[in-house]
């Protein structure tokens, strides 16, 4: 990161005290960032010298207030990665637009180290792209053909880049890959594996992302590969796994084939020397790669690691937003943000709509007799016993405590009872053990719907729920109660 002694110089326009505190930290020592004020940006003088920066951090609120012709200097300093700040307050810029105005990349405020890092990181591979074009030039004279090569690689490695930016979704950026990646291999298929090891344990956690479109055999043969590349690669067991769906980029005939049916290249995807998953390809048995297919196929899978890595971590921190952490369920203002649409649909289509608020019976003698750990067990079990038990349309969210909130569309009165019933008796039938004690739990539920074509508020729907919870609770506990209309009393099954 340093040429010599000196530190690698960075620009600054107009950065406030927070924002180049930030930069300076998250880069370190091997960096010398020289940010100008506002009011004397850099100017002829600056723009002439031979040291240029390699990265110049521009807040939006600063460039917005150049006049064109400043613009159009800065743009010019092809050797500087321009990246663009975005501060809270200002409305959500296109990134095309962000592109055409010169900028390599966007970064939202507040700025965090590993916002600043994965920018900069972004910023040297560019960098360290433009200097494989200078480099090339040189050669021309020499090897027209190896050039027109390169170049094509190049060009390659740009439109995967740009593609793979595009989406935060790893199946988008897959499908994607896939069908860039055929410029230059004859790929078949292409499919992922991700792990994280949970922490302080020896295992891992995976999602594997097939191609769709395979048999029962195929999809077999490749879910064991995927889990035991995960295993070797993740130097960890995988305990668990989720599997998903490439998004394929246009049509392809034929059958997806197993990995057996052909040559398989697996390479590891790699973020701040860590691996994290591994990019699955299949080939032709007899293809045969050439040394400059090797270095592109590897300037690829980095730059898709980059692209993954990002994505995943976007993903990770909205769920962390939306979910309970303890539970992994959504929690409570995911659930009021979810009820108001619901209300909005069964009111626009008439839908039916009901809703179970369940709550453990003497939660608080778990936690006293075997500890806030034992509760903490059945809290997981029970939010498992859900996701078994309810379909997929349906919404399942820790209320508060040991209340759960579980939202069911298209349903009845008389469905949501049934379901409510099957969910309490899943409830009372489970087995919980800890720490070599064997113990049951059960549930009361209040049950709460709303017919086609009421109009009700979502605080309604909740404190009819709320009252059938509280009289199944006064009537003995484990039972369910559903909640007649407002006024009229309420019937215990």
């Amino acid at each position: 990161m340093k040429r010599g002694n000196r530190p690698e110089l960075l620009w600054g326009f107009g950065l406030n005290n927070r924002e180049a505190v930030k930069i300076k930290n998250s880069l370190g020592p091997g960096f010398f960032l020289r940010n100008f004020s506002e009011g004397s940006l850099p100017g002829d003088r600056e723009m002439v010298q031979e040291e240029k920066p390699s990265a110049a951090w521009i807040p939006l609120r600063v460039w917005s207030e150049l006049p064109e012709n400043r613009k159009s200097a800065y743009r010019e300093l092809e050797s500087t990665q321009k990246i663009l700040i975005q501060d809270e307050k200002d409305n959500p810029v296109d990134l095309e637009n962000v592109l055409e105005e010169g900028f390599l990349t966007v970064v939202s405020s507040p700025l965090t180290s590993s916002k600043v890092q994965d920018a900069f990181f972004r910023a040297k591979e560019v960098a360290g792209l433009y200097g494989d074009i200078y480099r090339m030039t040189e050669e021309i004279m020499l090897e027209r053909e190896l050039l027109s090569r390169k170049t094509e690689q190049l060009m390659f490695l740009n439109t995967l880049l740009t593609n793979a930016t595009e989406s935060l979704e790893p199946a988008d950026i897959l499908g994607r890959a896939e069908k860039d990646l055929e410029l230059i291999l004859p790929i078949m298929s292409l499919q992922a594996v991700f792990w994280q090891r949970m922490p302080g344990d020896d295992y891992a956690e995976a999602e594997i992302f097939l191609k769709p479109g395979m048999d029962d055999e195929a999809h077999s043969q490749w879910l064991e590969f995927m889990l035991e590349s995960a295993s070797k690669l993740g130097s960890a067991d995988v305990r668990n796994y989720q599997l998903a769906r490439t998004s394929p980029v246009g049509e392809k005939e034929g059958k997806v084939l197993g990995p057996r049916e052909g040559r398989v290249l697996a390479l590891p995807l790699i973020s701040r020397g860590e691996r994290f998953g591994s990019l699955v390809m299949l080939c032709d048995k007899d293809v045969r790669l050439a040394k400059d297919q090797v270095s592109t196929i590897n300037s690829a899978v980095n730059h898709l690691s980059l692209a993954l890595n990002n994505a995943l971590m976007f993903r990770r921190i909205s769920t962390r937003a939306d979910r309970d952490g303890l539970t992994r369920v959504y929690n409570r203002r995911s659930f009021d943000e979810r009820l108001v649409e619901e209300l909005k649909r069964h009111q626009r289509h008439n839908l039916n709509l009901s809703l179970l608020m369940v709550d453990l019976d003497h939660f608080k003698n778990i936690n006293d007799d075997y500890g806030h750990l034992a509760g903490d067990m059945v809290l997981e079990r029970i939010a498992r016993i859900f996701e078994s038990t309810l379909r997929s349309t349906d919404f399942i969210a820790r209320y508060g405590g040991e209340e759960f909130v579980l939202l069911l569309p298209h349903t009845n009165e008389s469905q949501a009872h049934m379901l409510a019933e099957r969910v309490r008796s899943q409830i009372e039938g489970a087995e919980m053990e800890y720490g070599g004690t064997e113990f049951k739990v059960t549930a009361s539920i209040g049950v709460s719907s709303m017919r086609p074509g009421a109009l009700e508020s979502e605080e309604s729907i909740l404190h009819k729920a709320d009252k059938a919870l509280y009289a199944a609770k006064n009537s003995g506990r484990n039972r369910v109660v559903v909640s007649e209309e407002e006024n009229e009393p309420l019937r215990m099954i």
